[in-house]
Parts: C-alpha cells; sequence; structure tokens
C-alpha cells in the first residue's frame, strides 16, 4: 500500500530475523518490507530498535499463514546463492555444502544445478546431501530406508555428485527429528569446526527446518538459540531469501564424550520413563510422520523458549501488534559478545532455488497448503480395468487405455487430496463440471480461477509389468504426488497421464516405493478403492520394552 511506503527513509542495514532480508520501508513489494510508521517507531527506540524485528512477509506468514506476492527477479534466489558461496574461503577452508532434497521429489530438480553453481572459482569443500522428510514416506517393506539411500545416490551420481565431492548421504526429518542427531554427530566427526557450513536446496525442500532443528542442537553453540531468531517455516515456496546463519560450536573432545554419554543414556530409556511432557510431544510428532527423533542439548538444560514458534494455525493475528517474535524487551535481549563470534564458523541458511516447471508454482496459498504434505501420508490403493479413469484433485490424471487384466494404482499424495476414480466416457464431463469446486478441491475458486489455470496435458505412457506385488514404475505429478502402478507380470499398459501445461510429469523407473501397493487392507465391495492401513510409527533412539 503505497501510503505505508516512505521511499525518503534509507535501508535500515539490519536484517530481518525471520528471512534475513534488510529491512527497509520504501518498497512494499520488495524483500524486508516493515510499514513506514513502524519502521519509525522502531528507529526511534536507537540502534538497536529493529534486532529482532520481522519483516511484514514473515510476520504475515507465521501469524496469518499467508505469503505476501513479493517482486523478486526470477534468478534472484541463484545470484544470492551463487555470490555467497564465491566469497573468499575463511579460515582457510573452503565450506561445506549441506545439501538438502525432498526425497519425494526424487529426481530432484535442482541437483544437476549443483555442479554449475559449484564452478571453478567456488572454493566449496564437498557436498553432504541430506535426504529430508524421510517421515511423511510409509515404510513398503523391510530395509526401505537403505533402498531411499540408493535412490538418493543413484540421483547424486546422475547429476554429476560423485567421488570425493560427495561427502555422505544423509536420512532425516528436519521436522520429526528423525536421524539429526546422526547427521550431527557425523558433521562433528568428520567436518569438525574446520570451516562455514551452507544449506543449499530447491525451494520447499525443508532447509529452513533444519536450520531451526540444528539451530536446536548440539550443533549450535550453547547460547546462540537464546539469541538467535529462528528462519520463517512456511509451506509457500521460496520463504528465505537473504543469509540466515548461527555460530556452529567447536567439538571438542571432551564435548563429544560429553554427546556420547548423553545419547547412551538416553537410548536405555523407553517410552514409559520419558516426562509426561516428552511422552505428549512425542505423541503428537508421532502423528506426524512415521519416522520420529528425539533432539537433544547436551550443554545446556532445554527451557522454554522465548521466541515464538512460527505456526499459523498456534497463533492468533492482529495487524496492530509490532511485527516483533521475541516477547523480550530490548534491554534484555542477550548479544554475542566479541569473545564468542571473531573466530567462529558460521552454518549459513539461504535461499531456497525455485523449481521451474512445478504446480505449486501456480497455486494459492491456501492451495499449497492442501498440496503439500505436512502428515505421514496414507497410501490410498485402487484397482482399474482398462478404460477408468484415476483423478488427483484437478492437478493430475491417469486413463488406463489398453491392458489385457486389471492393475493397481496406488496414490502417494497429501491426504487431503482427493482421488475420484470415473469411467474414461465419463471423465471429461467430470473434469468441466467440478473442477475448481469442492469435489476435486485444487485448485478452488470457481470459473474465475479457471480462467488463469492451464489445462491439462497429456502424456502416453507404455508399461511392462512385474508382478502383482511390486510396482513397475511412478508416475509422478509433479509436485502435486505421485501414483504407483502394479501390473501382472509381463504385462503391457498403455496409460494416458494429465498434468497442467507447464508442468513436469516424470515417469519415475524404478519406483520409490516398489512394494507399496501390499499397503493396503480389504477390498471395499462395489468400489476399486481397497481400506487403507497405516503402518506404525518409529522412534529412534528408545529402547522398545517388547517386540510387537
Amino acid at each position: 500500500v503505497p501510503s505505508m511506503c516512505d521511499p525518503s527513509m534509507p535501508s535500515s542495514g539490519v536484517s530481518c530475523s525471520g528471512c534475513g532480508a534488510e529491512m527497509q520501508c520504501g518498497d512494499s513489494g520488495a524483500p524486508g518490507f516493515v510499514p513506514a510508521e513502524k519502521y519509525r517507531s522502531f528507529l526511534s527506540e536507537g540502534p538497536a530498535g529493529l534486532r529482532g524485528a520481522v519483516c511484514q512477509r514473515c510476520w504475515a506468514l507465521a501469524h496469518h499463514g499467508s505469503a505476501l506476492r513479493l517482486r523478486l527477479p526470477p534468478d534472484e534466489h541463484r545470484r544470492v546463492v551463487s555470490a555467497a558461496l564465491r566469497r573468499p574461503p575463511r579460515h582457510g577452508r573452503g565450506p561445506l555444502l549441506l545439501y538438502v532434497l525432498d526425497v519425494m521429489e526424487l529426481p530432484d530438480p535442482v541437483l544437476p544445478q549443483l555442479p554449475a553453481l559449484l564452478a571453478p572459482d567456488v572454493p566449496a569443500s564437498g557436498v553432504l546431501v541430506v535426504g529430508n522428510k524421510v517421515d511423511l514416506l510409509p515404510a513398503d517393506c523391510r530395509g526401505h530406508l537403505g533402498r531411499l539411500r540408493q535412490r538418493v545416490a543413484a540421483a547424486c551420481a546422475l547429476a554429476g555428485l560423485r567421488g570425493s565431492a560427495l561427502v555422505d548421504i544423509r536420512l532425516v526429518s528436519a521436522k520429526t527429528g528423525y536421524g539429526i542427531e546422526g547427521l550431527v554427530s557425523r558433521l562433528q566427526r568428520s567436518w569438525k569446526c574446520a570451516g562455514d557450513v551452507y544449506l543449499l536446496g530447491a525451494t520447499n525442500s525443508g532447509k529452513s527446518t533444519l536450520f531451526n532443528t540444528l539451530l536446536r542442537s548440539d550443533y549450535c553453540k550453547s547460547r546462540a538459540p537464546d539469541i538467535i531468531d529462528r528462519a520463517t517455516v512456511s509451506p509457500w515456496p521460496g520463504t528465505t531469501l537473504n543469509l540466515l546463519k548461527f555460530p556452529i560450536i567447536n567439538p571438542t573432545c571432551d564435548r563429544i564424550f560429553q554427546r556420547q554419554e548423553r545419547l547412551k543414556e538416553e537410548a536405555t530409556k523407553t517410552e514409559d520413563q520419558l516426562s509426561s511432557e516428552e511422552k505428549t510431544y512425542l505423541n503428537q510428532l508421532k502423528k506426524q510422520g512415521y519416522l520420529v527423533g528425539r533432539v537433544g542439548r547436551t550443554f545446556q538444560q532445554q527451557k522454554a523458549s522465548a521466541v515464538i514458534d512460527f505456526d499459523p494455525d498456534m497463533l492468533s493475528y492482529s495487524m496492530d501488534e509490532d511485527p516483533r517474535d521475541s516477547p523480550k524487551k530490548h534491554g534484555e535481549r542477550e548479544e554475542f559478545t566479541q569473545n564468542e563470534v571473531k573466530d567462529a564458523r558460521w552454518c549459513f541458511d539461504t535461499p531456497g532455488i525455485v523449481k521451474e516447471d512445478c504446480v505449486l508454482n501456480l497455486l494459492t496459498e491456501k492451495e499449497v497448503k492442501l498440496v503439500l504434505p505436512s502428515h505421514a501420508i496414507v497410501p490410498r490403493t485402487f484397482i482399474l480395468k482398462p478404460g477408468m479413469v484415476l483423478f488427483l484433485a484437478a492437478l493430475g490424471r491417469i486413463d488406463y487405455l489398453e491392458g489385457e487384466k486389471p492393475a493397481w494404482f496406488s496414490v502417494l499424495a497429501s491426504n487431503l487430496l482427493p482421488v475420484h476414480v470415473t469411467m474414461l466416457s465419463n471423465a471429461d464431463a467430470i473434469y468441466e463440471k467440478h473442477t475448481a469446486q469442492e469435489f476435486l478441491k485444487v485448485p478452488m475458486g470457481g470459473e474465475e480461477r479457471m480462467k488463469e489455470f492451464p489445462p491439462l496435458v497429456p502424456q502416453d505412457i507404455t508399461l511392462k509389468g512385474i508382478g502383482t506385488t511390486e510396482a513397475v514404475a511412478d508416475i509422478k505429478l509433479s509436485s502435486a504426488g505421485w501414483v504407483a502402478v502394479t501390473a501382472h507380470a509381463e504385462e503391457e499398459l498403455l496409460l494416458r497421464a494429465y498434468t497442467p501445461k507447464g508442468t513436469a510429469l516424470v515417469v519415475r523407473e524404478p519406483p520409490l516405493l516398489p512394494y507399496i501397493s501390499t499397503i493396503r487392507g480389504a477390498r471395499i465391495p462395489g468400489t476399486p478403492a481397497y481400506r487403507t492401513k497405516k503402518p506404525p510409527s518409529f522412534v529412534e533412539n528408545l529402547r522398545t520394552t517388547r517386540s510387537r
């Protein structure tokens, strides 16, 4: 809003503690904007006035769950990341790159761009690839995580990332904490405190969530979580606009010993021995993911954080409140001493690199929240005969055109997205009638919305079955989810798959979860659907009282 702007006021030189953009009041469409009245109010408090404040965009994300549209040049994110990596090496050593990828997005669309970012003039010391969001995927058989790791390794090799350049591959959930203690141990064991660390990855890969989780772990200097505000975490792609950082703790022999003793002690506990607070927290995480981990701190007692978590569902919103996320008054705000930071190695969060050809780029904030899975995905399996069609909301469609026998189609997508099966003869009419309506849910907004939404475009796919328990391929409908296709051995299928024009449809062979069609209940009589079945959750680093 122009009246909220004051272009005559200079930029602050202070970064937003939510997204890292420099705060300013001159342009409401640019990163770091704070309404002019608030901006002047903060400046009137003196040099510390803006510290700890967040820009209007982060405030809206945190408290309103909405992303204000920003005018950013298309390559702005790449430019910031590339410039950061080309900084002269500090401490005589180039940075370690922590590349975060969403395992559900394999083959990762940004991974092939990594060699270009790591041009000869980039003094990086290697890449540690973190496969994130493993908590959302159900185990289709024993050893599924080992197979997922192999899929990540194959994607790295395909992108030209191999040999000494690839330090390691770790599977984690930044959200539920699974694998985080192992990642911290690996970093402290091999990288120690040799240089800075940069988190890289595509938008929505979970980088900022990982940044926040590491900030509360043994990887971060013990006082830092009380001083550094957490990065804005939101489903809206590209929320981190500039570089946020925290100081890495120096893993001395004594600290590593103390940490190992803590981990050993925690591994002897059963769930019954946890405090009621810990049990409640674990149960919440188990509802959200199949794999859960407990992230602790060795060098400081966990205390209730004064920083408000960025959770739009939990926070009320008032435009009258100050866009500030720590209730501490400025006079109480802690700062690092010069001694603490003079030789510090830092862990930097970076802007997400925008995925091109991605369906999320076409969606509104409300639609993104429905499409991106936030809880453990429950597989939905259907048995289709030739002449039948499966819709995933109005974002994807698969026609079973030709084949001798029925085949199984297992949908892995947000549990909030509807799946509908119909006959080929009715499919076009259903799409025309129900798109942007409640029946197909996404997109939403009726005829007006569909005027600007691209049409579905087809791609023909031929598959040959392996057997009735093993999928032959995944049909990945951009970032809306995928359908694993299972068919009788040697059975040839002709399918036609659709996604919105300008988005990527990928046939993923081999599939990510080949035995997923076996994770199902009984057939629902009179329908092509099977009852759903949700596998149990697993908490790592916790002793089980008996096998179940």
